[in-house]
């Protein structure tokens, strides 16, 4: 299992379009990916569930843990973390 913690920096958080691209870059990967908004203390959720993602909440600033488990949860979390650190760029903001 591999465990991370970002800032989400994007103007808009995880909300409409920047989440969707989020679930989006989930969904190439095998491993189990989840998403926990540790800033309003919501429970994790499916990373790759675009209601799951937009439940958590995050808003810019807000702390989020992502933990992925399976074969290439490494990768996962590192390309996750590259994209809410650039999605503001990736999204137009």
């Amino acid at each position: 299992m591999k465990s991370i913690e970002v800032e989400v920096v994007s103007e808009s958080g995880l909300h409409a379009r920047p989440a969707a691209v989020f679930v989006r870059a989930a969904t190439g990967f095998a491993s189990i990916i989840r998403l926990q908004n540790l800033t309003a203390a919501r429970p994790a959720a499916d990373a790759k569930s675009i209601v799951g993602v937009l439940g958590a909440g995050v808003e810019r600033g807000h702390v989020v843990r992502l933990v992925a488990e399976g074969p290439d949860e490494d990768r996962a979390v590192e390309t996750l973390r590259d994209l809410l650190a650039g999605l503001a760029q990736q999204v137009g903001e």
